[in-house]
């Protein structure tokens, strides 16, 4: 009985269309067009529902200088491209260049990028170098810190900003293997910013601050290597 009864709901809306129309007023289908967009049964739905998820991640690891970040090196889009569509060859995105040249920015622009299309998992941590080592040094805290670093370690995605700057030692080496290790061999995503060249024959470059065990690694782990030129752009009062 139920499906007659929507045919006769329809045909008497069609009838009332037409009345309206002949005297000029034209009715809408909002509720259809409502239902399309909102239909749970829809892909496109769930991806939008993904990104909105992926995006409030995004926005409480991105401190509020790099809310509007936004990546527009080809290079840079085409890892976080990379990333989205096949996560574990998307390998390491290593950005290179002086102080203020964009590195931070275009860093947090590629992780909004991946989080804006909809990923099945978006995980993220995003740390500064030297407060890194600073939470990994032994506290009074029993175990604290390496639990610290299997977190840094395991995450799906990782930011680590301004590789480098920290003052070296056995001990900050011993704990960039580490971390760099597990997630070379997990074949994890990685975003890494740095002040020093990533080779250098003429000075310090970032193989002297890793170590050789680590620069083998990321060797084969980076993907996308990215130096950036450039004035310093926080002279210019914009962020970078």
């Amino acid at each position: 009985m139920a499906e007659p009864e929507r045919v006769g709901s329809a045909r008497s809306m069609r009838r009332m269309e037409r009345i309206l129309a002949a005297k000029g007023i034209q009715v809408s289908d909002s509720t259809a067009d409502d239902s399309r967009e909102e239909n749970p049964g829809d892909r496109e739905w769930h991806r939008r529902a993904r990104a909105e998820y992926a995006l409030n991640r995004w926005r409480t690891a991105a401190p509020p200088r790099f809310s509007n970040a936004e990546a527009t090196i080809p290079e840079v889009t085409a890892w976080a491209d990379r990333a989205l569509t096949e996560n574990s060859a998307a390998g390491a995105l290593l950005l290179t260049g002086l102080t203020g040249t964009g590195k931070t920015h275009q860093a947090y622009g590629a992780l909004r990028r991946i989080a804006a299309g909809g990923p099945d998992r978006f995980e993220l941590i995003a740390v500064n170098s030297a407060d890194m080592y600073g939470n990994l040094r032994p506290s009074q805290v029993m175990g604290a810190a390496e639990r610290e670093l299997r977190k840094l370690s395991e995450v799906q995605y990782l930011l680590l900003d301004d590789l480098g700057t920290a003052k070296t030692s056995e001990w900050t080496e011993e704990v960039t293997y580490r971390l760099i290790n597990y997630r070379y061999n997990h074949c994890l995503p990685t975003i890494i910013t740095s002040n020093l060249p990533a080779r250098d024959d003429n000075g310090p470059d970032l193989t002297d601050f890793v170590g050789a065990r680590v620069a083998s690694r990321l060797a084969e782990m980076v993907t996308s290597l990215v130096p950036m030129i450039g004035a310093d752009r926080r002279r210019g009062g914009r962020a970078a």
